[in-house]
């Protein structure tokens, strides 16, 4: 179960982080809580099945 963390860092910006059992990515900061609520929303409505789009060079 994937679940979504807001936090206020030391400067006063909000952030939040997407974790399972151990923290998967956060974001930058955001100066508004409602902004960084906007974009959690964002990203479950709008990339609930994402591919993954390797553009790597592939090495041996």
């Amino acid at each position: 179960m994937y679940r979504s963390e807001i936090c206020e860092d030391k400067g006063g910006e909000f952030r939040f982080r997407v974790s399972d059992s151990e923290a998967m990515f956060s974001s930058e900061g955001d100066k508004a809580k409602a902004s960084t609520i906007a974009a959690i929303e964002s990203i479950k409505k709008n990339a609930p099945g994402a591919s993954i789009d390797d553009q790597t060079t592939a090495t041996a």
